[in-house]
């Protein structure tokens, strides 16, 4: 690949409301590399270079603006021509994302998205995989919250597990310290859930496509939760979370048995609530959106009376910095399974599981700083460890004769790329002690044997 780019990074989507929270969080992590940030509109992306440098007390007049948008193909391609890396926060992703993709393919540029929309996430693995491993590029969708703590999560309990694990549940805990504020979730992620819900029939029909290759039939199996349950931590009220993590960590899962033999371990997904009137409350606001996102009126009503159908929770001004850095959020993992191991993942284990180990990921302001954090440390990691990125290698060896014989080699290291889960793509690099470093803990609660 040719990385003669003027820029490394380029922030496409930065006028949006996780755009300038982006643009914010990458002052301090891409120091040292060339970023610019790039939209439709000369004078909204000059407008926000001036609001987050007041607001970091930084000047960012020297930014580079790139003009790209998402009707205009060729525009697109010329912004990916110009970087290394594109940190795309324009969504609903399955409204606009493709055409990012297609540039980035076309010239031969990284990418990284915070998606959360299972049909998109892995339509795209199922449309450009392949074509992204053979030109050495890295497509890394769902690199916000709350897939890199569910999915990097799922990483680091089995990296500290010392056996084999067999089963996952995670449950998603937040608080808001203070008085709680309405129109806490912004307009965008509303939007991005009513088309993702609203298509979620496509899911299966991707799958039978994408994963035609049966996984081992695990055992014992996990069965799923009562939909309304205690959680094991904190005997919280819990529903079913219907996000992508689990879509995640089984993409994850197939990735290391495909290519590394490695036995798949079940995940299951669940969300937790201080109270049972704040399940209620969901609940209601859960079983209307379900109904009316079904029919092409409800959708419209949806989309454009998000404060009346969701309860005042959501708005176009989204939540304000004080409410989101009162925010903390935590995912809690029990992870079971065997400290012997098999030789094939197709063995099957004779006795249950007789080892558990509790984990956590936590951090503040889930749903725009912590997001964010993420993203720009995917797109810096990819940029930063390259060399460690999942692919393979090969040695080419040459000979010289001459009064002494002497044997040179170079080694060619041949990426794989490929549209890659976070847990895929950087399990086996520095992310998590980067998160660590920035706002987020992964920790291990207890181990124990059963």
């Amino acid at each position: 690949m040719n990385m003669a780019r003027k820029l490394d990074v380029i922030i496409f989507g930065a006028t949006g409301f996780t755009g300038k929270y982006t643009v914010l969080e990458s002052i301090k992590l891409l120091t040292g590399m060339r970023w610019g940030i790039a939209g439709r509109s000369q004078n909204k992306l000059q407008g926000v270079l001036k609001e987050i440098g007041d607001k970091a007390n930084t000047d960012l007049s020297h930014v580079p603006i790139v003009l790209a948008d998402v009707d205009n193909q060729d525009s697109l391609n010329n912004m990916a021509r110009e970087c290394r890396v594109i940190v795309n926060c324009c969504g609903p992703y399955r409204l606009f994302g493709e055409p990012v993709l297609k540039a980035c393919l076309a010239e031969r540029t990284h990418h990284v998205d915070v998606s959360g929309e299972p049909q998109f996430l892995e339509g795209m693995q199922l449309k450009y995989h392949e074509a992204a491993k053979e030109k050495g590029v890295y497509l890394i969708s769902a690199c916000g919250f709350d897939s890199i703590p569910a999915d990097m999560g799922t990483v680091f309990l089995e990296q500290q597990f010392d056996g084999v694990v067999n089963s996952v549940e995670s449950y998603i805990v937040s608080k808001q310290k203070g008085r709680r504020e309405l129109g806490a979730i912004h307009y965008g992620t509303w939007a991005s859930a009513v088309h993702a819900i609203a298509n979620m029939d496509e899911v299966g029909q991707i799958r039978r496509k994408l994963f035609e290759k049966k996984l081992p039939d695990v055992k014992p199996k996990l069965k799923e939760r009562p939909t309304l349950h205690r959680s094991p931590n904190g005997n919280k009220w819990s529903l079913p979370f219907q996000g992508a993590d689990r879509s995640c960590v089984a993409r994850t899962q197939r990735f290391f048995y495909e290519t590394e033999n490695k036995r798949p371990l079940q995940m299951r997904a669940y969300i937790s609530f201080g109270g049972i009137a704040e399940v209620i409350a969901v609940s209601f606001v859960g079983a209307v959106f379900w109904l009316m996102v079904k029919t092409s009126f409800g959708r419209r009503m949806l989309l454009n009376h998000p404060r009346l159908f969701s309860l005042g929770m959501v708005s176009h001004e989204g939540p304000s910095d004080e409410a989101m850095n009162n925010t903390q959020f935590a995912l809690y993992f029990e992870g079971r399974g065997w400290e012997e191991k098999l030789a094939s993942p197709e063995d099957q284990y004779t006795t249950p599981p007789n080892k558990v180990i509790r984990t956590k990921v936590a951090g503040t302001n889930p749903g725009y700083g912590a997001t964010c954090v993420a993203l720009v440390l995917s797109a810096r990691t990819i940029l930063q460890d390259s060399d460690k990125m999942p692919g393979r290698y090969r040695k080419v060896y040459f000979t010289h004769l001459s009064l002494s014989f002497n044997v040179c080699f170079l080694i060619f290291a041949i990426f794989s790329g490929g549209y890659l889960t976070p847990g895929a793509a950087f399990a086996k690099m520095n992310l998590i002690d980067e998160l660590c470093k920035n706002g987020f803990t992964f920790e291990v609660l207890s181990s124990s044997k059963l």
